[in-house]
């Protein structure tokens, strides 16, 4: 028997479906306006999990271009039927003109290539798939009905689906409002076929603190479906606002090889009072049958923080749960950037990258020259030496940043030289509701084609960034530990989506800017590094 402690996926891994195919389980998260999107993961004991690529990683399959922080790809489904994977999911917040709302791709490698983009004429949000053991399909989602009851009513939809032409065919059917009156928010819908009837699951309440899963089951695919009056069947919303974890909800369920039923749902871990700046996260619950209702984390009732998995191993070297600490070298699977690919700005050189500075800044919706990482630790240094021969009067700048958004974050980032060429100034901003605040700034001796250290150590909710030449940060030992001079301190509980809102974690990551201008001007970032103290 093996073990896993929750999450299963830290970090912002939001919105998580699950598929079985032989041993192995494949697991798919939410996105949003991040590029490459929907990261695929896969496992052969639901413990061990390594991401194995994404389904949205080339520029002609979506157009993300204007999406803004917290919009873009919405709660993807991941099935798998007769030797091809499916994935269905949502874009929302589209340019005007461009594609969006409802689509799925397909692919024999769930680590790809996978196909173009299926649109699926349908409203809504969250869709879903159930291939029936009649060799039907059936495409279901949520929407807003045309005359809602109360406000933020929404409505659960299915609809069979032609999978030779995409198109949806044949009457469609209103299956669901939630299991209370006056839910807000039924959505996240997913329905299975087990033991000759159909069962959904869907959330409630708002992915956030009141987050709820229900369950209804039917006779028939199209209904009417009977509510368990056991519902929810999960939520840790009667724990309160001091509890562990919070806003559980959007779940998945899966049956393993051996039998045993275990579902994946989102939740968040608040620290520093009710602030949760990792995000949604992906968590993992055994599963029960009882009088033909499933029973989540039977005997506990609550996400539990360490799983035994009967039939898991010693994990697989090369797998992991989670970041791991030290250098991320450019064939990290993990690195992203925003709304394009990084190749348009940033050129793998050596451990580290070549990154052209871009007009657009990080306070756009476009494709800054931006590489991030997910924070997946409260406690965490994202560490970094870099070369930046900025243009004298030229107002660019390269740094680091710890990113919520376009009109959110926090900026570390290099000036150009002054004192003819021997001194640069390392600024700290905050960009608050759109509007930036410096809040600290400090002068090192080096020219510009001195390399130098930029460090943001996060310990709870307390982001601290400093600055050193490479010379000094190297005369404070190999650990790096006390290098540098502080330029500011910075609280987390102002970044997250408590204090900002949105639906993402936080991401820490490089950048660099030519603040609107025209520019031939690279960066050389000669290492990364994400440590855990």
């Amino acid at each position: 028997m093996g073990t896993v402690r929750n999450p299963i996926l830290p970090g912002c891994y939001p919105d998580p479906s699950i598929c079985r195919v032989g041993d192995d389980f494949y697991l798919v998260t939410s996105t949003f306006e991040y590029f490459p999107g929907l990261p695929v993961h896969r496992s052969r004991d639901l413990v061990g999990w390594e991401q194995i690529g994404h389904a949205l990683d080339r520029p002609g399959q979506l157009d993300l271009a204007g999406v803004r922080s917290s919009h873009g790809l919405f709660a993807p489904t991941l099935r798998h039927h007769d030797g091809t994977f499916w994935l269905i999911c949502t874009l929302v917040g589209q340019r005007e003109g461009a594609p969006g709302g409802n689509f799925y791709v397909t692919a024999t490698d769930p680590a790809g290539p996978w196909s173009d983009p299926v649109w699926i004429d349908e409203e809504g949000i969250d869709p879903s798939f159930l291939f029936d053991d009649d060799g039907r399909v059936w495409v279901h989602g949520t929407r807003q009905p045309p005359e809602p009851r109360w406000h933020d009513q929404t409505e659960v939809w299915v609809r069979e689906l032609d999978p030779a032409t995409g198109r949806l065919v044949g009457e469609e059917h209103v299956i669901w409002h939630g299991a209370l009156e006056n839910a807000v928010w039924a959505e996240a819908p997913h329905l299975y076929a087990v033991d000759g009837r159909y069962y959904l699951l869907a959330a409630e309440a708002g992915t956030e603190f009141h987050h709820a899963e229900s369950v209804a089951r039917a006779d028939t695919v199209t209904g009417p479906y009977e509510g368990y009056r056991g519902n929810p069947v999960l939520t840790h919303r009667h724990l309160g606002r001091g509890a562990d974890v919070v806003g559980v909800g959007h779940a998945d369920l899966v049956q393993a090889a051996d039998g045993s039923w275990w579902a994946v749902a989102l939740g968040m871990r608040p620290y520093g009072g009710y602030h949760y700046n990792l995000g949604r996260e992906t968590f993992l619950l055994p599963v029960a049958w009882e009088d033909g209702w499933p029973v989540f984390a039977p005997g506990e009732g609550r996400v539990p923080a360490v799983v035994d998995v009967p039939f898991a191993g010693e994990p697989r070297p090369g797998v992991t749960q989670g970041a791991t600490s030290g250098l991320v070298r450019p064939d990290d699977v993990r690195w992203t950037s925003l709304r394009g690919p990084a190749q348009d700005f940033a050129t793998p050189d050596g451990d580290g990258w070549r990154l052209a500075l871009d007009p657009t800044t990080l306070a756009e919706p476009g494709t800054p020259a931006f590489l991030g990482l997910r924070q997946q630790h409260t406690d965490v240094d994202l560490r970094v030496r870099l070369t930046a021969p900025l243009a004298e009067g030229s107002g660019e700048e390269a740094g680091l940043v710890v990113r919520q958004s376009e009109d959110d974050h926090v900026r570390l980032h290099v000036t150009a030289p002054t004192a003819g060429g021997r001194t640069r100034d390392v600024v700290a901003v905050h960009r608050r509701g759109g509007v930036d605040h410096e809040r600290g700034r400090v002068t090192l001796a080096a020219g510009p084609d001195e390399p130098l250290v930029l460090t943001i150590s996060a310990r709870g909710q307390d982001y601290a960034l400093t600055a050193a030449t490479a010379a000094t940060a190297a005369t404070a030992g190999a650990d790096g530990d006390g290098d540098g001079e502080v330029v500011a301190v910075v609280d987390g509980r102002e970044l997250d989506t408590v204090a900002t809102g949105g639906f993402v974690g936080l991401w820490l990551g490089v950048y660099g800017t030519s603040n609107g201008r025209p520019t031939s001007t690279s960066v050389t970032v000669h290492t990364v590094e994400y440590l855990l103290p």
